[in-house]
């Protein structure tokens, strides 16, 4: 027996088995003593027999202390040195109590680690949400549905990854720090490279390095990773989050619609086990084929305006955005007022999953024109609970329209990403033709485990400084 609190931070301590393991084999005669090893959640003293519930990564099991068991000192002992939150190793064989609880009839018992602050308390757990978020160890031991969030997410990601392999994608790594940021409309982060003597941007999108991998002649290839925007922070949107990006050569919007609606089914059944998932009141169905909306006939039903008009003017366009409650900065450009009226009138519309599908070409400069309507481009968005979850292009790989497009932007748009010489430079070379597609993990997530904010699938979200 070694005696509680006698080595109390020992470099290892016994565990042959994990509570999960151990508990089936409760009804095995022929089973050996185990040692299981795990933070002590309860601890109930009743005289000369008292239990504690025991839980590691794989669940609980109950721990059977008795005085004779032990011998009257060494119980004694143990009762006055432990306490709930402590990680202890116990050994003995299992059995069922008369309640029929499995357990084990602890013979031995080491402290692992004493903790020397409490667990919340155990009825009302942790429930302040600053708390939470902020001490986010202590959320995931006291709240049992975040740790099964958290763990939904990784399979999320591993399910992802699988059906991407399983297609021939190759995972790659692309920079964080970039001489210049692009791939979308943001705000960058930056930073100084003191070896280098300049300043860098953390990336806003890893879009452009790996189109540059499909000039390398790559032919699938995927990243999923942290982007960071210098942005507000609500219920759907954090500066720093995690992004799927993946581009095939030789596809289009078709082959990434079908990719995205595999992707987010896939996921869906490894967290509910089906393609239809309870999101509060709501029954999310994901089955394809998901509907699909133009961007025309979404502006023409939401605020009455016709994209196909060629006398439509800006003006018109404020107008009617101004009339159905739209904020727009002054002087904004047609790309802002419309991306404004879509989140603010589309969107919110769209709960079953929807493809927001042909966007104005001035909306999307690395997109594709479409072939019948120059004023359109091959582009979508996935919508579920009015959020957008990513977005699909069929790549544009012209470096002649390409340079002219993002210079456009430019000089429209203070949000918009500078020219990025080199890439046009690696379009010169040729890029083939090719389907892109980026994916929110943290708001796909949200909806797959019923999540209000963003931060309840982000482990550690970035906060405010406390008043």
């Amino acid at each position: 027996m070694a005696a509680a609190g006698d080595a109390v931070f020992p470099s290892r301590v016994p565990r042959s088995h994990r509570a999960a393991d151990a508990r089936s084999l409760v009804d095995d005669p022929s089973s050996p003593e185990v040692d299981v090893a795990g933070r002590l959640m309860s601890l109930r003293r009743m005289g000369k027999t008292s239990f504690a519930a025991l839980r590691d990564g794989s669940g609980e099991i109950q721990l059977f202390l008795n005085a004779g068991e032990l011998g009257a000192d060494a119980y004694r002992h143990i009762l006055d040195v432990l306490d709930v939150g402590d990680i202890v190793s116990a050994g003995g064989p299992v059995f069922r109590t008369r309640a029929g609880e499995p357990s084990v009839r602890v013979q031995r018992l080491t402290v692992a680690v004493k903790a020397l602050r409490p667990l919340p308390e155990k009825w009302r757990g942790l429930q302040d949400p600053e708390a939470r978020y902020r001490q986010r160890y202590l959320d995931v031991i006291a709240n049992q549905d975040v740790r099964e969030r958290f763990e939904a997410r990784t399979r999320i990601v591993s399910t992802i990854r699988r059906v991407l392999d399983a297609q021939g994608y190759m995972e790659v790594e692309t920079p964080s720090l970039q001489p210049l940021y692009g791939g979308g409309s943001a705000v960058p982060f930056t930073t100084h490279y003191e070896a280098l003597g300049r300043d860098f941007y953390l990336r806003i999108a890893d879009e452009l390095y790996l189109k540059r991998l499909l000039v390398a002649g790559y032919e699938r290839v995927y990243e999923i990773c942290k982007d960071y925007r210098n942005e507000g922070i609500d219920r759907t949107h954090c500066p720093e989050f995690t992004m799927l990006e993946a581009y095939q050569a030789f596809g289009d919007l078709g082959d990434m619609l079908r990719l995205t609606e595999a992707l987010v089914v896939e996921a869906a059944r490894a967290v509910a086990g089906d393609t239809r998932v309870a999101y509060g009141e709501t029954t999310l169905d994901f089955t394809p084929p998901w509907r699909q909306v133009t961007f025309r006939d979404a502006m023409l039903e939401a605020v009455g305006i016709d994209l196909d008009d060629e006398q439509l003017s800006d003006e018109q366009i404020r107008e009617a955005a101004v009339g159905r409650g739209v904020a727009l900065e002054a002087g904004a450009a047609r790309a802002r007022m419309l991306d404004e009226i879509t989140k603010t009138c589309v969107e919110p519309a769209f709960v079953q999953p929807t493809f927001l599908t042909r966007y104005p070409a001035e909306t999307t400069p690395l997109a594709k024109r479409a072939p019948d309507d120059p004023r359109y481009v091959e582009r979508f968005e996935p919508f579920v609970l009015g959020m957008e979850l990513g977005n699909g292009y069929t790549e544009l790989n012209d470096p002649i329209d390409q340079r002219r497009r993002l210079s456009e932007q430019a000089d429209d748009d203070a949000e918009a990403h500078p020219v990025d010489e080199d890439f046009i430079r690696a379009l010169e070379h040729g890029m083939p033709p090719a389907g892109g597609l980026g994916l929110g993990i943290d708001r796909l997530t949200m909806v797959l485990t019923d999540a209000p904010n963003i931060r309840d699938v982000i482990l550690f979200p970035q906060l405010r400084t406390p008043a």
